[in-house]
């Protein structure tokens, strides 16, 4: 939910897999002091993504393809960091609580050094 609209997290993640540097991906919602609520992609490089391409260039690129294709509100506010591997159970269930958590972890650690 962002904004008071819904953002359902499977469908940027499809959009997503969409990019050509974008392997794997999942999306959380993360807290935002203005909107209450904004997504934030955790997305696994592809294997075609050089060591010439640097990251700030390609997470530009793709938070680009999310805006050109999606409304505002769906955009990536809540920024985009790499991952080596989406968690996932057993039967292949994207684990989605393990990212929240490792969030609220580190904000809450970032919070404490203010």
């Amino acid at each position: 939910m962002s904004q008071g609209l819904q953002v359902a997290p499977a469908e940027l993640e499809a959009h997503l897999l969409t990019h050509p540097s974008v392997n794997d991906c999942v999306v959380i919602g993360v807290p935002s002091d203005r909107e209450g609520e904004v997504p934030k992609a955790f997305v696994v490089k592809s294997p075609s993504v050089g060591l010439e391409d640097s990251d700030k260039m390609v997470i530009r690129d793709i938070a680009r393809h999310v805006e050109r294709h999606k409304a505002k509100h769906k955009w990536l506010k809540g920024g985009i960091e790499f991952i080596d591997i989406v968690p996932k159970s057993p039967s292949g269930k994207i684990l989605r609580r393990l990212l929240r958590d490792k969030e609220k972890e580190k904000r809450r650690s970032q919070g404490a050094k203010l």
